[in-house]
């Protein structure tokens, strides 16, 4: 898709400040530090739109973006960031699971993670969570970059099995300095939409 109008429409925390649109939509979970901004702003070709910041954590609330006036990203708050204290992070769990298993215009989510490292805890309870409720799932390893190519296959395979990945499932390469991966996420979003369109 070529994105040529892209806006932050709302930032919600709760259901009663959801967009009321039928638009479908496509929820972005990863831990702080995955690239989950710098992933936004490649797929939409703009350098800021998602605000990228050196301080993990930042993104606190549900954030929805309409992208060509066709769907809606929505930016969950990263999890996994020590600095926030529990009270905090389990807010944060309660407003993303309300989302992730109320919301009828949800179509996908793409679980990031990162290509250099083993997933997380966190990140293999992300997966169970999306897969023990049945949400479509796109697993995207970000950072291919920052690791030389004939290495790929090797992480992938230990990402995936930490993940107990599901073949079913679509799993991508991505590198937001290269773009690569950027038209295979694309199509993979394309077909989660018309799937349940």
């Amino acid at each position: 898709m070529k994105v040529h109008h892209a806006e932050i429409v709302i930032s919600a925390v709760a259901p009663q400040q959801y967009p009321e649109s039928d638009l479908p939509e496509v929820a972005l979970a990863g831990r702080s530090n995955v690239g989950k901004s710098s992933f936004i702003n490649t797929l939409i070709d703009r350098k800021n739109l998602a605000r990228t910041s050196g301080k993990p954590g930042k993104t606190q609330t549900l954030n929805f973006y309409l992208i060509e006036n066709v769907l809606h990203f929505v930016d969950v708050p990263g999890y996994g960031y020590a600095k926030v204290s529990k009270m905090e992070r389990a807010k944060w769990g309660k407003m993303i699971e309300t989302y992730l298993t109320t919301r009828k215009q949800l179509r996908t989510v793409i679980a990031l993670v990162d290509l250099r490292h083993k997933p997380t805890q966190e990140d293999v309870q992300m997966y169970e969570f999306l897969k023990y409720y049945g949400i479509s799932v796109i697993v995207v390893a970000t950072k291919a970059d920052k690791i030389p190519r004939g290495k790929w296959n090797k992480h992938e395979s230990e990402i995936k099995k930490a993940l107990n990945f599901d073949d079913d499932d679509q799993f991508l390469l991505f590198s937001s300095v290269t773009k690569h991966g950027k038209d295979e996420a694309w199509r993979a979003i394309e077909e989660a939409i018309a799937d349940k369109a």
